[in-house]
């Protein structure tokens, strides 16, 4: 009777497990991290804040994390600038439903706009690779997505930060917001696509006009969250030795004191 007993909460321990272990599973952890220097003005800020609000909200959003394997994904956030800012990350969140969405989203939307010095998307992808290590789910793809509006001109070097990365297996995507010239040569895109963007299927989605921007937070997501091979008009992962050199903005700033 009593070794009936113990199997029976044996069983019932490991149901308890296994039951854990798929709430765990998720499609996607993806990691939003979000430039908030003061190369932007106040009305880019909440724009830029307003499209990211909006994509996740929108239906093509909560349809690409249905027609997901498992149904959902995990999703974090956080804002940098010549650091990762820590007072402005949202926690991991598992996006199952369109109100989870809809929370999330929400989430954001009241959090306050902050402007820092200094551009550092090294420590960027430091601290997005260190928040999907630490995150309690397992997805078969590991996502940063990277929006910025310069060169890497604080902190570490880009390059290696993203080799790291990289190794590690996860995924970096950038959105390039192109609204104004950034001095790296071929443009900013095409920086992204040389230094900052990683591993396979990675890609950087361009931004000219800042009323486009949501519209392509939104397509950026659902490629993100789909799987899905960009088309030929995104700038994918350049293969090879980069063209661009990804030092070029910490030799833009230290001018800025040589003159």
């Amino acid at each position: 009777m009593f070794k009936a007993l113990v199997m029976l909460m044996s069983l019932a321990a490991t149901s308890t497990t296994a039951a854990q272990a798929s709430r765990n599973e998720v499609d996607v952890k993806l990691v939003l991290a979000v430039d908030v220097s003061r190369s932007m003005d106040y009305e880019e800020m909440r724009i830029q804040r307003e499209g990211y609000v909006e994509a996740i909200k929108h239906r093509e959003f909560i349809n690409a994390v249905r027609n997901g394997l498992t149904g959902r994904i995990a999703i974090s956030y956080f804002e940098w600038a010549g650091f990762a800012m820590p007072e402005s990350a949202i926690d991991w969140q598992v996006i199952e439903t369109e109100q989870d969405a809809i929370d999330f989203a929400n989430k954001l939307e009241e959090r306050p706009l902050n402007f820092q010095r200094r551009t550092s998307i090294s420590s960027a992808i430091a601290e997005g690779a260190a928040m999907i290590v630490s995150s309690p789910y397992r997805g078969s793809r590991e996502v940063i997505d990277v929006s910025g509006d310069g060169t890497n001109n604080s902190g570490n070097p880009v390059a290696p930060a993203r080799d790291k990365a990289v190794e590690a297996g996860i995924v970096i995507n950038g959105l390039a917001l192109m609204l104004r010239p950034s001095g790296a040569p071929g443009g900013l895109d095409k920086y992204y696509a040389d230094c900052v963007i990683g591993g396979p299927g990675s890609f950087v989605l361009p931004v000219h006009k800042i009323e486009d921007f949501a519209i392509a937070v939104r397509r950026k997501l659902v490629l993100e969250i789909s799987g899905l091979v960009p088309p030929a008009t995104v700038h994918k992962v350049a293969l090879g030795r980069p063209a661009v050199d990804c030092m070029v903005g910490e030799r833009q700033w230290q001018d800025l004191f040589d003159r």
